[in-house]
């Protein structure tokens, strides 16, 4: 595989979880999640919040500037995407929403260990090869 490719990691929790996700990111409201974020600089990022915040940015500046404008305006705005991307985080480590190989790897592992009970549904590992990941919706 490719080494200069970068990876995510992200999680699909439960209602409960995520509620307590957007409003500490530091996992706090699961002490072995806390624990896992802080051992590699690592916090959750609800993914709405996230599309919330794109939309908030490209109509301040201007939407001709963001190419994913109007497909992230029309997922917030449908009730079921809403309630998907709500239940899903994104992790970052050290403020970066892509990192390196190794540490996905490990972060993903111990991720997995405490999924189930814990409100951590699933854990996924997503990498930059863009033959892997869905382009940008033809306009």
């Amino acid at each position: 595989m490719d080494s200069t490719l970068k990876f995510q990691l992200r999680l699909s929790v439960s209602l409960e979880l995520a509620k307590a996700l957007r409003a500490d990111s530091s996992g706090a409201a699961l002490p072995a999640l806390r624990d896992i974020l802080r051992r590699h600089d690592a916090t959750v990022n609800c993914q709405y919040d996230a599309f919330a915040d794109y939309v908030r940015e490209a109509e301040r500046l201007g939407t001709q500037n963001y190419p994913l404008y109007q497909w992230t305006r029309d997922t917030l705005d449908n009730p079921e995407k809403q309630a998907k991307y709500l239940q899903w985080f994104t992790v970052y480590v050290r403020g970066d929403q892509i990192y390196d190989r190794h540490i996905a790897d490990v972060m993903e592992t111990e991720l997995i260990g405490i999924a189930g009970d814990s409100g951590i549904e699933r854990v996924s590992k997503f990498d930059t090869n863009p033959a892997n990941s869905p382009q940008p919706p033809k306009r």
